[in-house]
């Protein structure tokens, strides 16, 4: 049984390494929250452009810009938004953050640090059974050397993606709705 919907509109913004299965935890927080779900690989995807094949900065702009137009329109009509990237480098969750607060609505960011074999094997599994797009060899090694976790300053929630994780972080996402 799920528990009542947070009062508060918030934005929940994911973080972490490809493969590390932010897009699993995003859907189960946006259930769990009655929230609508805003995916960066998404917009890229309707954009016809795919990530793990390596997309320009500029690129990148734009589907930050756009995935911002559609948060800001959402959390403004009362809607929690769980936000679905790798949200690195900081600078990103930092405009979040900022979003969050000019929208006047509470802001929660969620680490999942998955360990890197279970990364490792998740993007091995896809490959062999092309359940969402590849990440190129040179794409991933790229994303893991700048890749910049959050920091203890940015007040983070963390988990390593595991099911047996997700009650206690809904829980806390929960808590800290209710404390914003």
């Amino acid at each position: 049984m799920n528990s009542p919907v947070p009062p508060r509109t918030t934005l929940v913004l994911m973080c972490g390494r490809s493969f590390s299965g932010k897009s699993t935890v995003a859907g189960q927080l946006a259930l769990n929250l009655d929230a609508e779900i805003v995916s960066l690989d998404s917009i890229n995807e309707e954009r016809d452009l795919f990530g793990g094949q390596g997309i320009s900065v500029e690129e990148w702009i734009r589907t930050n810009d756009e995935a911002a137009r559609r948060v800001s329109r959402l959390v403004r009509a009362g809607r929690h938004v769980v936000l679905d990237d790798t949200s690195s480098p900081r600078f990103l969750r930092d405009n979040w953050r900022a979003l969050a607060e000019d929208a006047a609505v509470a802001f929660v960011l969620v680490y999942v640090d998955a360990p890197d074999q279970v990364r490792r094997e998740r993007l091995l599994n896809n490959r062999q059974q092309s359940k969402r797009n590849d990440v190129l060899d040179e794409v991933m090694i790229a994303h893991l050397e700048t890749f910049q976790p959050p920091e203890p300053d940015e007040e983070y929630l963390a988990t390593n993606s595991s099911a047996e994780e997700m009650c206690s972080l809904v829980a806390a996402v929960r808590l800290v709705i209710s404390d914003a």
